[in-house]
């Protein structure tokens, strides 16, 4: 339950940009990178920096929700990882090196999915890591070019909160045996299987 809150508040702090449709910010969507928002009003630094807190919160959560092995535990460090560096993007939105280590840190953290969840679970991952790249990719040939790129930052976060969303149902359907310990999906299976034997 405290991994679907946490996973909530993070994804509500980091789709804050989408206020910029309801409050005056002089941001132009379509060439003015979503981040050029926190100079426009102080409300996007702070709820993004609240987003990052919860994201970081969220990784020691999921420890308990991850196979053993390392490719699990992986995920978990990801998610944190995100949200320290979203927290130091929110109070340092100037740092130049800041995107790409988010873009990283995803990316790191969804690569991670393909290697532990269930095979039912796995196309959303790979599907998942897919999207996230190519949304990556078009990020940094936008800045490149110079045209698009508050398009393609856009289209970036909504791409990463659908991503989000994705993990959240899987920790939602992921069964709690009677120790309160979550197991996979594949375990859970496994044990019924059992059962009916």
């Amino acid at each position: 339950m405290a991994s679907i809150v946490l996973l909530g508040l993070g994804l509500a702090g980091y789709s804050a940009w989408l206020l910029e449709f309801f409050v005056p910010t002089g941001v132009s969507l379509t060439d003015q990178p979503v981040w050029d928002l926190f100079y426009a009003q102080p409300v996007f630094q702070l709820a993004t920096g609240i987003g990052g807190l919860a994201f970081f919160l969220t990784g020691p959560t999921l420890m308990r929700l991850a196979p053993v092995h390392w490719t699990g535990r992986l995920t978990s460090v990801s998610v944190s990882a995100f949200g320290i560096v979203l927290m130091v993007y929110a109070g340092v939105p100037e740092t130049v090196v800041t995107p790409n280590l988010l873009n990283a840190a995803f990316a790191l953290g969804a690569l991670s999915l393909v290697f532990w969840w269930p095979s039912g679970w796995r196309a959303w991952a790979v599907g998942g890591l897919a999207v996230v790249l190519i949304a990556w990719v078009l990020v940094v040939i936008s800045t490149v070019a110079g045209h698009l790129e508050g398009l393609f930052t856009r289209i970036q976060l909504v791409v990463h909160a659908v991503e989000i969303v994705i993990g959240g149902a899987y920790v939602v359907q992921t069964p709690v045996p009677v120790s309160g310990r979550k197991m996979s999906v594949a375990g859970a299976m496994l044990r019924s299987t059992r059962h009916r034997k």
